[in-house]
């Protein structure tokens, strides 16, 4: 996620709780997700569409932190 950011990835990780929290909640649904799609039935679409949703939401404001700290360098 976010080649272009690797380093500053890196870097958040080790300083900024809220990014760290927000980056494994991502990886978690992430690998959610992935598991329910290889065992999904038709009930579990509803599930996976909110998931999918929170997901990119996730990815969203991990997007903004990085921004936000990019411009700070």
């Amino acid at each position: 996620m976010f080649p272009e950011y690797r380093d500053l990835i890196t870097k958040l990780k080790v300083t900024d709780k809220h990014f760290i929290k927000k980056f494994n909640d991502h990886n978690q649904l992430d690998e959610q997700i992935t598991a329910l799609e290889k065992t999904s039935s038709s009930d579990a679409t509803t599930e996976l569409k909110l998931m999918k949703s929170t997901r990119l939401h996730l990815k969203e404001q991990i997007l903004d932190i990085l921004k936000s700290h990019q411009q700070e360098v």
